[in-house]
């Protein structure tokens, strides 16, 4: 059951360190885990059925460079830019509602009002112009691919994608700063039911381009999936009542962060309450969406970066590509759920100048999710053949297919914590009252170095190389971000998160070369990998424990407990 903001903002408002409000976190926390979880396995699921229906050829390799336009979409207008600038802009609306006297309108409507129709007309011409410059698109994305007239059809059906995922970003983010995390983390849910029910029910008329007219009917689902949930918030802002202190909070778990007259941090605000929420007031100002666009879009070109240097290896290398990718980051998105839990949170905290709660909050997501990605990490070393056979090894996805996109996986993985800690930090920057352009200008450091050393690579390693690049500058990028928190938004202690990593890093390396070692005696790939994964975990909580590794004693204290309980 999806809590609701009346129970949020009662826990919240009980104090940033009470049970009340880290139970709502925790909640919302598994809410969200169960529902990726969920739609990570419909992905793995859709792409099974894509490699069953249609192999890895040039069909396939068609089909994803049109898949570019969701894949960038997604990542635009769903998981950065779109909850970067409006999660905090709702939360910031949420917190002035706490304040406003009775004859003042509601910031929320305000807000919804001055930019949901805006953002419909936009959403609407660039998907239709989209649409019409579909072979320039794919001329760009993919020259010298074979099946460049199948890519185009593609393209110009996924292009809906823009329209409907920015609706879904902007519907998504509203609701979790609200306090609801239910609907917004079903998207994905709803997008690929959305795609596999379509390429099951028409799947011997089309060819591919059916799947591409899958991602148009998920979009529409990812919509219709938050709406109800989001109408209801409207209704209730309507009756919502002012408040009559000082010391009222918003609903939702951003509600934690009080207000300025509770504050009981040691730092002291640069600004008052009043005073951050007037320079917020336009929150899709050019100034402040310009450096969260330019941002998610440098991230988001390493993908087409990598298609663009894959297209004249030979037929299937994006589509291996494609697969590794889709695997891998399975560790990523579960790392980054907490974050996306606890993102109102900071953003409210940062708002009300209370920067030394968000730190310690950033710094716990930072550990946990290092954590959750580097055991992931551990896994798709040791077991990645298994894993690809287990998923994919069936219909016209061949053996072959399996040991090549396993060998991309495992260099994939190496980057994975560089992933996590951009999308972990970044938060950090865009909760600030001004813009920050340092995160994209950072990115796009990352993305030349992927450029020049995946051009480089590529003529020695072929489609491992290109994955390497990959790695290499998602890492320098999230080397830049960390090094540069401190003097842009939150003072991190640098030295003491890389020490942190570090003792991670090393425990994860462990536990992966125990799992490879244990997964290679064991010759059924079920049975191998089932093995082999108990193995890291189990070496990993160890050694991370015996090197007393950040935030190890919050996942050993529920089993010292039961232990304890036991004797």
């Amino acid at each position: 059951m999806e809590p609701d903001a009346g129970e949020s903002g009662a826990e919240a408002a009980a104090g940033p360190g009470s049970a009340s409000s880290g139970r709502f976190l925790a909640r919302a926390a598994l809410l969200t885990a169960l529902l990726t979880a969920a739609g990570s396995a419909l992905g793995l699921l859709r792409d099974q059925t894509i490699a069953h229906l249609y192999g890895a050829g040039p069909d396939t390799d068609a089909f994803l460079v049109a898949w570019t336009v969701p894949e960038v979409s997604a990542t635009l207008l769903i998981e950065d830019a779109m909850a970067l600038i409006l999660v905090p802009a709702f939360s910031l609306a949420l917190a002035r509602r706490a304040t406003r006297s009775a004859p003042e309108p509601d910031p929320v409507r305000q807000l919804t009002r001055s930019t949901l129709p805006r953002l419909f007309l936009a959403l609407s011409a660039a998907a239709a112009l989209l649409a019409l410059a579909a072979p320039w698109a794919v001329a760009v994305l993919a020259p010298g691919l074979p099946e460049t007239r199948l890519a185009v059809a593609c393209t110009r059906l996924t292009a809906t994608s823009v329209f409907t995922y920015g609706l879904a970003g902007y519907f998504s983010a509203a609701l979790r700063a609200h306090g609801n995390f239910v609907a917004p983390a079903a998207i994905y849910v709803a997008s690929n039911i959305g795609i596999i029910g379509t390429m099951l029910a028409v799947r011997d008329r089309g060819g591919v381009t059916v799947a591409a007219a899958g991602v148009g009917v998920g979009g529409v689902l990812m919509v219709l999936i938050q709406l109800p949930s989001l109408w209801r918030r409207l209704r209730e802002s309507r009756t919502a009542a002012p408040a009559t202190g000082p010391d009222r909070t918003g609903p939702g778990p951003g509600a934690e962060a009080g207000t300025a007259a509770n504050r009981t941090d040691p730092d002291p605000a640069p600004d008052t309450a009043t005073d951050v929420a007037a320079a917020r007031v336009a929150p899709v100002a050019l100034g402040l969406l310009a450096p969260v666009i330019a941002f998610a879009l440098s991230r988001q070109s390493q993908v087409l970066i990598e298609r663009f240097l894959a297209a004249p290896l030979p037929a299937g290398a994006i589509s291996h590509l494609n697969y590794a990718q889709k695997v891998a980051q399975i560790p990523m998105t579960l790392s980054l759920m907490l974050c996306t839990v606890t993102f109102p949170v900071v953003a409210r905290a940062m708002a009300a100048g209370e920067t030394g709660r968000a730190r310690r909050r950033v710094e716990r997501d930072l550990a946990l999710a290092a954590m959750i990605v580097l055991v992931g990490a551990a896994a798709i070393i040791a077991c990645a053949p298994q894993f690809i056979e287990i998923l994919f090894q069936r219909g016209q996805f061949t053996a072959a297919d399996t040991a090549a996109t396993a060998a991309v996986m495992r260099v994939y993985a190496l980057g994975l914590l560089g992933h996590t800690l951009v999308g972990t930090l970044v938060r950090c920057y865009f909760s600030a009252a001004r813009p920050l352009w340092f995160p994209a200008l950072a990115m796009v450091f990352g993305l030349a170095l992927t450029t020049v050393s995946g051009a480089l690579l590529v003529q020695f390693w072929g489609v491992l190389g290109i994955a390497a690049a990959n790695a290499l500058g998602i890492t320098a990028t999230a080397a830049l971000i960390l090094h540069g928190l401190a003097r842009h938004t939150i003072a991190l202690d640098p030295r003491f998160m890389l020490g942190g990593l570090a003792r991670l890093g090393a425990a994860a390396a462990t536990a992966a070369g125990a799992g490879w070692l244990c997964g290679t005696l064991v010759d059924s790939p079920v049975a191998g990998a089932v093995c082999a994964c108990e193995v890291i975990v189990a070496v990993f909580l160890v050694v991370a424990g015996a090197l007393r590794a950040p935030e190890i004693d919050t996942v050993l204290r529920p089993v010292s407990r039961r232990l304890a309980h036991a004797r």
